[in-house]
């Protein structure tokens, strides 16, 4: 049986250990981890058939065979570089910090190393099976449109580094336009998808970004549009917040959900 451990106990996490420990999936939950030790208490006291124990990445990466980051930006190179070093599997849901250069080449290079797995969830949005066929040949654009509740941009170092009253905002309107990789630190917890789009397809500069706050909306859309030789495609999903996370989709946890449940299972369905 895969045996997992979860870095972060936020909206995302929690969804995570939950749907392990409803016991539906041939995976245990062996360990949890949160820096914050109410998040810790939280999560255990929602599982009803398991009892993880709370060991910080140093220790988890000694038992488990599949770590799974779903704590911050910041977090990830302590969690990935102790995870491969260890010979782990790995999970990615902050995957924003993919954005660094430096940082992503080390990863792929430290599991090709290991011969260790980086698993990417497609988060809160719809289309990456197609993106990834259209790479095949050759894709031209990748423009994807993100549109949130003003509230769902709160902490964003765009917002507070422009000084930008989210109350304010009375109608719909462009926040930022720029490439996925400016987005990703612009909006590091509302655009991992941004970071998933340029990995599958022509990369974080190639890729365009726009970002509107709508005050009439009431779920969390994204819009892609995708034109290669194939063709071109358009996927658009209107996502229900996180109810613990407003800036989080809910689909972003079902991804990750959905995604060790093809890990562990024999039959492989889509790109």
């Amino acid at each position: 049986m895969l045996k997992v451990g979860v870095v972060g106990c936020g909206a995302i996490g929690a969804e995570i250990c939950k749907a392990i420990d409803e016991g539906s999936m041939s995976v245990e939950l062996y360990a949890i981890y949160d820096r914050t030790s109410e998040h810790v208490v939280a999560v255990k006291a929602e599982l009803k058939n398991t009892d993880p124990q709370v060991l910080d990445v140093v220790e988890m990466v000694k038992h488990v065979d599949l770590v799974i980051e779903a704590a911050s930006q910041v977090a990830v190179p302590e969690i990935a570089l102790t995870a491969l070093n260890a010979g782990c599997d790995l999970m990615i849901m902050s995957i924003g910090a993919l954005a660094d250069e430096e940082l992503r080449n080390t990863v792929f290079g430290l599991a090709k190393e290991q011969d260790s797995k980086v698993y990417l969830p497609s988060g809160a949005i719809a289309g990456l099976d197609g993106l990834k066929s259209g790479m095949s040949a050759e894709v031209y654009s990748v423009i994807l449109t993100t549109q949130k509740p003003p509230r769902g941009f709160e902490g964003a170092p765009f917002i507070v580094r422009n000084h930008i009253n989210l109350d304010n905002i009375t109608c719909r309107t462009v926040l930022f336009e720029g490439t996925a990789n400016e987005a990703v630190r612009a909006f590091p917890a509302n655009v991992n998808v941004a970071a998933s789009l340029s990995i599958a397809g022509i990369g974080f500069e190639k890729t365009k970004v726009r970002i509107i706050a709508d005050p009439a909306l009431s779920t969390n859309m994204h819009e892609i549009l995708v034109e290669g030789d194939f063709g071109k495609f358009t996927t658009k999903v209107e996502n229900v917040p996180s109810p613990t996370n407003p800036k989080t989709s809910y689909l972003a946890a079902l991804s990750a959900i959905a995604t060790i449940k093809k890990i562990a299972s024999p039959f492989q369905i889509g790109t």
